[in-house]
């Protein structure tokens, strides 16, 4: 009779990630993906700004000038300080969770397990068909 190996049996593999882990990445790449995409149909300034005129190139550079930008909604001021706040906290935890101190503990290659973690089944959002509508998602749930 042949002894299956147990979990604890089994040799430590830094790319078998916890599944609290892989949900925090997930979320983290979806809150990114919505704040890009706010970001992207925002005005340039959050305070109302004047802008400023095209200038001259200077020793083969091109400055160029700003439009005047009415300012972000206060809406959207809001939507962009939760996505930011839930991204900051995501980060933190995926970086501070402990698998990283077992794979370190383990001698295990850290940037390739945190690159490994990026790509993994699990942690990758699936392609949106709207990208407007990952900006739109409520941005209040938990890791």
């Amino acid at each position: 009779m042949t002894d299956a190996p147990t979990p604890d049996d089994r040799p430590f593999n830094p790319h078998t990630f916890p599944a609290k882990l892989l949900a925090a990445q997930l979320e983290l790449a979806e809150t990114y993906a919505a704040l890009h995409a706010l970001q992207e149909r925002l005005p340039w300034s959050r305070e109302p700004h004047p802008g400023w005129p095209e200038e001259n190139p200077e020793r083969g550079r091109q400055r160029s000038g700003r439009a005047a930008s009415p300012g972000w909604d206060p809406a959207d001021a809001e939507q962009f300080d939760k996505l930011m706040a839930r991204l900051r906290e995501l980060a933190a935890f995926v970086q501070g969770h402990g698998h990283w101190a077992e794979c370190r503990a383990h001698g295990a290659d850290m940037v390739k397990a945190r690159q490994a973690l990026k790509h993994a089944p699990g942690a990758v959002p699936a392609p949106a068909e709207d990208p407007a509508a990952l900006a739109r998602q409520d941005v209040n749930t938990a890791a």
